[in-house]
């Protein structure tokens, strides 16, 4: 089945892509001509290299984070203890050395990593539909805890327990799906 172009309904669509905006995805399905013109891909001849983008993006002078990381930079340039490499050889090559670079540049990434998974630093991924169920409620019984320790040192006991009781049914929801009992 032939899927035409949703833009000019003439050329099949050969550039499938899903934009999110506002949090809600769409699924787009265009012709390459529609594709360039609209902006949605830059023509083989405007293409830009992995490096003018790493460049963009270690661009700290025009980032509000650059302060930190000049601040930082004053001082002696960090340097992986494992490789060498220098976080001004990684900002050139674009690539780590070995996987110790992570932990020792992990300061001056966070800002990188804001920046570009729209202020995120941790990797949430996609999850399966078939097992996804215990991924996704082992993250809910985390952010669950990590509220309930903030309500008690705020000593909002009332808000606390509402959230034990959640953990409560989520735990004991997941024993009985295992075919475990209590008492």
């Amino acid at each position: 089945m032939r899927v035409e172009c949703q833009e000019c309904q003439k050329r099949p669509a050969t550039v499938y892509f899903k934009r999110v905006i506002n949090g809600e995805k769409k699924e787009v399905r265009v012709c390459e001509v529609c594709a360039q013109e609209k902006g949605y891909m830059q023509s083989q001849d405007q293409g830009s290299s992995l490096h003018d983008l790493l460049t963009g993006l270690f661009n700290f002078d025009s980032y509000p984070f650059g302060a930190h990381v000049a601040d930082t930079k004053q001082t002696k340039e960090l340097q992986c203890p494992n490789c060498k490499l220098t976080f001004s050889t990684f900002k050139e090559m674009g690539k780590f050395g070995c996987a110790t670079c992570y932990e020792t540049f992990s300061e001056s990434l966070s800002p990188i990593l804001r920046r570009v998974h729209a202020g995120n630093t941790t990797h949430a991924g996609k999850i399966p539909k078939r097992t996804g169920g215990n991924i996704q409620k082992k993250r809910k019984l985390e952010e669950y805890r990590n509220q309930m320790k903030k309500l008690i040192e705020q000593e909002a006991f009332e808000e606390a327990a509402v959230l034990r009781d959640k953990i409560k049914a989520l735990e004991t929801d997941e024993a009985v799906k295992r075919g475990e009992s209590e008492g």
